[in-house]
């Protein structure tokens, strides 16, 4: 198969991040088999998770359990050739532990953002990161630095 059969169009791939976002903002984890490939790479997995999709699903199924009402919203959705790119907001109200912290009952509110590479209409590899110590802050457990304002 060449490189142009393997592509999906811009809006094929819009559509493949969207169930996703949606899948993970309602806790229906099995898609995640459906849309990501049974080779998949995370190049930021989870800690104490294995970077493969079995890892993936360990990870999202421990963060449900923190913040169980945690949504994303998609603020920016970039395709450019097998790459896809979302900058999200997201939302959620930590009622179990999270990373060893007991839950605080604290709403929070993060961005994120994530690249993926696609290939054969599934996900092979992703790269992300989040605003954790934004989330920290608000949770209560690092300190807000305080910024000397100028007279």
């Amino acid at each position: 198969m060449s490189l142009e059969e393997n592509r999906m169009s811009p809006e094929e791939t819009k559509a493949l991040g969207r169930r996703l976002v949606e899948a993970l903002n309602t806790g229906n984890l099995p898609v995640i088999d459906e849309v990501f490939a049974a080779g998949y790479v995370d190049r930021n997995p989870f800690p104490g998770t294995t970077p493969d999709r079995e890892g993936l699903k360990q990870g999202l199924a421990k963060f449900r359990a923190a913040f169980p009402d945690y949504r994303y919203t998609i603020e920016d959705e970039i395709t450019a050739g097998d790459k896809l790119v979302h900058r999200l907001s997201a939302r959620g109200t930590q009622k179990g532990e999270f990373q060893g912290v007991k839950p605080t009952g604290k709403q929070v509110n993060w961005t994120e953002f994530h690249i993926a590479r696609l290939a054969n209409g599934k996900v092979v590899e992703h790269w992300g990161i989040e605003d954790q110590l934004g989330m920290m802050q608000q949770l209560g457990l690092v300190p807000v630095a305080k910024v000397p304002v100028s007279a």
